[in-house]
């Protein structure tokens, strides 16, 4: 799941030609979420034309609640689910694990985006980037949340009953990871190493439904994608570290504080390493290194980016990790391809 809640800064005061609000009052409520994609967008009101204006309107909240407004969250979770079932395969995966693990994708990163929403509802209001969310802006109860939750949830175990028994073991702990996430923001600076937990538990996953066991390869690219959550999600929290501390928040952006962009290099050096030996005991050949040469320079153009913590630099920086996953995947894809 793209990463969830982060607390951005506090809404500006209205303009001469706004009604001036009475001291205590709660925000003016915004259409949408101030950082949803203005292109997902359009494509969510394309295909919520056809129906009756009351369904329209519901269904646009729950899909946004749910982040359809913002795929960038998916495919983060999609692209190391893809290299585990590529790997896992030794080949193109058969179809149907590929097309369960997919829509499991998408369902999963929903639901904890539904949870997420409901942890944060008292806080969401307060904050400009977040005070449109379906929640905050009451347009979904807190209970229509939760209803949406759990349907997410029963629609992923009902994909998964389609598996072997491992998997159906495995997906309890990744159910568990998702619900719980939301929270540890809370209670310490290192949410985003649950996150990464929770955004790589497809990993062992897909091993586990590919060959009824889950190899050393698979925990190891696990152990990689945490590191690379961490990394992304940093990136992302560095844009709202100032208003986050005020708030109350806590983060690896917080936790890092000035040491934060040397930080970010040992851990982008550690993640290459470790994804050096899932090539080596995967025996990949050279299409692989070339990806993963891609995204070394990646990592470095996203340091030089985000030297001065511009917020839209950092923010570039958390999307840039799209095409990283991408580039590794097709380094994948191509090593087993020309074996």
């Amino acid at each position: 799941m793209a990463p969830t809640s982060r607390k951005r800064q506090r809404r500006n005061l209205p303009s001469t030609n706004t009604p001036r609000q009475r001291p205590g009052a709660a925000p003016a409520r915004s259409a949408q979420p101030a950082d949803s994609s203005t292109r997902a967008v359009r494509v969510l009101d394309w295909l919520l034309q056809k129906l009756p204006e009351a369904y329209r309107t519901k269904a646009r909240d729950y899909l946004v609640l749910t982040r359809m407004d913002r795929p960038i969250g998916a495919l983060l979770l999609l692209w190391p689910t893809w290299w585990a079932l590529w790997l896992a395969a030794s080949d193109f995966p058969p179809v149907k694990p590929l097309v369960i693990f997919t829509l499991g994708v998408f369902a999963m990163r929903a639901a904890g985006c539904a949870i997420n929403d409901f942890a944060d509802r008292k806080l969401d209001p307060q904050v400009e980037r977040t005070a449109g969310r379906p929640i905050a802006a009451g347009r979904v109860t807190p209970r229509e949340a939760l209803i949406v939750f759990a349907s997410l949830l029963v629609f992923s175990f009902i994909l998964v009953l389609f598996t072997n028994r491992l998997t159906i073991e495995l997906s309890f702990a990744g159910a568990a990871l998702a619900a719980i996430y939301p929270f540890t923001k809370r209670y310490t600076h290192l949410p985003q190493v649950v996150l990464g937990a929770a955004f790589g538990w497809a990993i062992p996953m897909a091993f586990a439904a590919v060959m009824n066991t889950v190899p050393p390869v698979g925990w190891l690219l696990f152990i990689a994608n945490i590191i690379w959550s961490v990394i992304y999600d940093t990136e992302y929290a560095l844009v709202d570290r100032d208003d986050d501390i005020k708030a109350g928040a806590k983060s690896t952006a917080i936790l890092f504080g000035d040491a934060d962009l040397p930080i970010l290099g040992i851990l982008m050096a550690t993640f290459l390493l470790a994804m050096l030996f899932v090539g080596q005991r995967a025996t990949l050949g050279w299409p692989y290194w070339l990806g993963l040469l891609a995204s070394a320079g990646l990592f470095g153009w996203q340091l030089w980016r985000i030297r001065t913590h511009d917020r839209a630099a950092c923010l570039w920086a958390f999307r840039n990790n799209n095409w990283l996953g991408m580039a590794v995947w097709i380094g994948i894809v191509l090593a087993l391809a020309f074996r």
